[in-house]
């Protein structure tokens, strides 16, 4: 019995190809001069002082929501609580039906999420994996879907799905999503294109069809796409407002974007703008958790790498 010699991997052959950087080595520009260490430093301090100003609002809900109302309605305003009042939270989830509202908007989501990724994957593979006659142009006019004003479709919408019986239900917000997105059919159609032709000829020649060959050969290719478009798709959803107050006109079946409203509504006597922080702060920190478990995937996506 003889025993087969090992083929060296991709990995392997990559190592002996690319010399290793050595220790202490100053990193170069494209033209092959030494960069500045303080290039890299001036860009961090920049970035720093940019993201505070996406933090300083984030940071003054957040604080508001642990004040009292004597302490909220202080000058000059505190920078920190002087004791942090949790009882803010519960007294917003119980101001509302708050659990209701999250499993309507969260039933609502995950249906959004799901159908989006596989019409708008099935729809980007016929636009960049199959020669079809007419097919550029077609995706032109696909794209110029995306000028086409909200308010100008809203009537119709709402005539066709008030005909159809759907006032009321998650169909109109849902159903939508399973015929694709111009954007996302853009994003996950550029990032398609890059799959050598030559791959998807030879599944072709093996006599696998194009269904076998979009699941098996290219859905694990698009995985970084598809956590993109996932992650749009979900907080477009979550964050939907104007769709759940067309559509959405009964209480049990409306969302936490018009639970801000409804907390409004329900405190306009005496209106508790502590409590308002801490309910926001409620219906954000799902799509926090959310990019914060997929954040590298997603920049990934965003920045449509090469093929492997």
């Amino acid at each position: 019995m003889t025993m087969q010699k090992d083929r060296p991997t991709v990995t392997s052959s990559l190592e002996t190809v690319r010399p290793k950087k050595r220790a202490g080595e100053r990193s170069r520009n494209a033209d092959g001069s030494v960069r500045s260490p303080w290039s890299s430093i001036g860009a961090r301090v920049v970035l720093i002082a940019m993201s505070l100003l996406f933090l300083i609002p984030i940071y003054w809900m957040v604080i508001s929501a642990l004040k009292s109302n004597s302490e909220l309605g202080a000058f000059p305003p505190t920078w920190f609580p002087q004791w942090l009042d949790w009882s803010n939270f519960g007294e917003a989830v119980n101001a509302m039906p708050f659990f209701t509202f999250f499993r309507n908007t969260l039933i609502i989501t995950v249906l959004v999420t799901l159908f989006s990724m596989v019409s708008n994957l099935i729809i980007a593979y016929g636009f960049s994996c199959i020669e079809w006659r007419g097919r550029d142009r077609m995706f032109y006019v696909v794209l110029a879907t995306l000028f086409i004003p909200f308010p100008v479709t809203l009537i119709p919408m709402f005539d066709l799905y008030a005909r159809l019986g759907w006032i009321n239900t998650f169909l109109p917000l849902v159903v939508p999503s399973l015929f694709g997105s111009a954007f996302y059919v853009f994003l996950l159609r550029q990032f398609l294109l890059q799959i050598p032709k030559d791959l998807l000829d030879a599944a072709r020649m093996d006599g696998a069809s194009e269904w076998r060959i979009l699941w098996r050969i290219v859905f694990p290719q698009a995985k970084a796409a598809l956590v993109t478009v996932g992650i749009f798709a979900a907080v477009g959803a979550w964050n939907d407002f104007l769709g759940p107050l067309i559509y959405l006109q009964d209480e049990n079946v409306q969302t936490l974007s018009i639970g801000l409203q409804v907390f409004r509504l329900n405190n306009s006597a005496d209106f508790q703008f502590n409590q308002l922080m801490a309910a926001s702060i409620l219906i954000i920190l799902p799509l926090v958790i959310l990019f914060f478990f997929f954040q590298r995937t997603f920049l990934k996506g965003i920045q449509i790498g090469s093929f492997k």
